[in-house]
């Protein structure tokens, strides 16, 4: 089973999925209660790190509704029996995930719709860990990264030296680069940054060495 970082009490699990090896994250408090976010596919292998890792899960938590990023959101909510969260500004993109994933040739189950909304500064808790969301878009419109002790989930926005794509429907790159240095760039240098694809980095390095964030 793949290895959990700690951050103080909170651990967080990174699985590569699907065809274009989108990182979903599983983070649990120290009481072994947590959330999933970004299921993007391979439902068995997340269903197998869950119970391997034996964390509760109390709600699938989407950073943004790109088809890579939700298409385990189905089997996973009905495995699982818990909620969907996502910003009502990427419904439409969630939408059409199937049209998507079509244009790709992937096979793709769409979810049912989200159970509630995420709003700017929103917090999720799940025993003694908390979350707290950002509104990030500008690779989606709705797209948000979750802010924790020490570490951020940020979804396709910053990369190991690279940045979110902006040439999809509803890119913006100058708000990309705004976003980032608001709400990424602020956190402490040492904070560790899970982003939706390629492997974790930190605030700080990609401050020092990002060439797009010059």
């Amino acid at each position: 089973m793949t290895k959990a970082r700690e951050h103080g009490p909170a651990r967080v699990w990174t699985l590569p999925t699907g065809a274009i090896q989108e990182n979903a994250v599983l983070v649990a408090g120290q009481d072994g209660e947590g959330f999933l976010i970004d299921p993007g596919d391979d439902a068995e292998a997340l269903l197998a790190l869950v119970r391997g890792s034996g964390v509760t899960v109390r709600g699938i938590l989407l950073t943004h509704a790109h088809f890579d990023h939700i298409g385990a959101v189905q089997p996973l909510r009905e495995a699982l029996g818990v909620p969907v969260y996502l910003h009502p500004a990427d419904r439409p993109i969630y939408e059409r995930g199937a049209e998507s994933a079509a244009r790709w040739n992937l096979p793709f189950t769409q979810p049912a719709a989200p159970d509630a909304g995420i709003a700017h500064g929103q917090t999720f808790q799940a025993g003694d860990l908390t979350l707290t969301a950002r509104e990030l878009p500008g690779h989606a419109p709705g797209h948000v990264v979750f802010v924790g002790d020490g570490f951020v989930v940020a979804g396709d926005t910053l990369f190991q030296g690279s940045i979110g794509r902006t040439d999809l429907p509803g890119g913006n790159h100058p708000q990309l680069i705004e976003g980032i240095g608001r709400e990424l760039l602020s956190l402490p240098d040492e904070t560790a940054v899970y982003p939706g694809h390629g492997p974790a980095t930190t605030v700080g390095t990609e401050r020092r060495t990002n060439l797009f964030l010059r």
